[in-house]
């Protein structure tokens, strides 16, 4: 069994509450509604720090994707989250430190999750979880905006979709 075996997270329905649990490969499987956080870490210039996914990776192996993200687990909620999630991709202990940005609708294109957005201002340097990303680097806004519209070829289409939300909003 894959480790994605004994990942337990909640099943949502469509305003977002709990309906059960599965595992997350039950759940991918049947594309059932789940829930995952997106941190955009920026740095005090502005620029976006971007992860290239592991080649290991089941969904999305080396992809450029949002600075760190992932599942919610069963009884977490997203806040608990995006602090997990930061410390164990990144290194990086910022709780409290994390501005809510917006959350998305399920949607195929997000593999079905609620996604909830937080921006968090960190310079670095990171300590990089190597089975969750491969590499990663600072881009500027503009460098984001141009890269999309070329295509977004190596961005998963779940950051496309947050970064068009985020920069039409919250990033001038």
């Amino acid at each position: 069994m894959a480790d994605t075996d004994y990942e337990i997270l909640d099943v949502v329905d469509e305003m977002d509450c709990v309906i059960g649990q599965r595992t997350r490969t039950e759940i991918h499987r049947l594309g059932l509604i789940h829930r995952a956080v997106h941190a955009l870490v920026f740095n005090s210039s502005g620029r976006l720090f971007l992860q290239q996914r592991s080649m290991l990776k089941d969904r999305n192996p080396g992809l450029w994707d949002s600075s760190a993200a992932g599942h919610v687990d069963a009884g977490e909620d997203y806040g608990d989250c995006v602090a997990r999630e930061v410390r164990e991709e990144l290194g990086i202990d910022a709780p409290g430190r994390f501005e809510r940005l917006f959350k998305t609708e399920a949607t195929p294109e997000t593999g079905m999750e609620f996604c909830t957005v937080y921006r968090l201002i960190d310079d670095g340097p990171f300590r990089l979880n190597v089975t969750e990303i491969q590499g990663g680097g600072w881009f500027s806004p503009g460098e984001i905006d141009s890269w999309i519209s070329r295509g977004g070829d190596a961005l998963t289409s779940t950051f496309q979709k947050i970064w068009m939300t985020a920069h039409e909003t919250y990033i001038q």
